[in-house]
């Protein structure tokens, strides 16, 4: 599995579910809609008042699952940070193409955008016989 292939998967995908620690030392998930850059980093908004935000705050490590309806999945796991300047200009106006109703949220005094770099991923393939699995690192994408 290629990184292209790895682009190709997850660009077909708007939602994931995500995970992340809370300072009591447990998990917890939500479903967040993203877009993802060549560089396979994921992309999404949410409010500062959030559990997720409030968590990356302590720790930058994120989980995600992308895909699952249709026998395929990728777990995703990441580190977490808010960009600025150009980056965060690039990124909102790919997000706001694939989610026009970020335009109103963004308009919100608590929104914050969210940046993941991958550093571990698995994707798996269970249409096939055997299934496919396909660890990664980040030294393999």
């Amino acid at each position: 599995m290629t990184r292209q292939d790895l682009y190709t998967f997850i660009k077909t995908h708007r939602w994931a579910v995500e995970a992340t620690m809370a300072s009591t030392g447990w998990p917890q998930t939500a479903v967040i809609g993203f877009i993802v850059t060549e560089r396979l980093e994921l992309f999404f908004d949410t409010l500062k008042s959030s559990r997720k935000y409030q968590n990356l705050k302590n720790t930058s490590k994120i989980s995600l699952v992308i895909g699952w309806d249709e026998g395929c999945t990728l777990q995703y796991e990441g580190h977490a940070d808010e960009p600025t300047g150009s980056d965060l200009l690039a990124l909102k106006s790919q997000y706001f193409e694939a989610f026009p109703d970020g335009y109103e949220r963004a308009l919100l005094a608590d929104i914050a955008y969210i940046r993941v770099a991958p550093v571990w991923l698995r994707y798996s393939d269970f249409c096939v016989s055997p299934p496919k699995i396909v660890e990664l690192s980040e030294a393999g994408f």
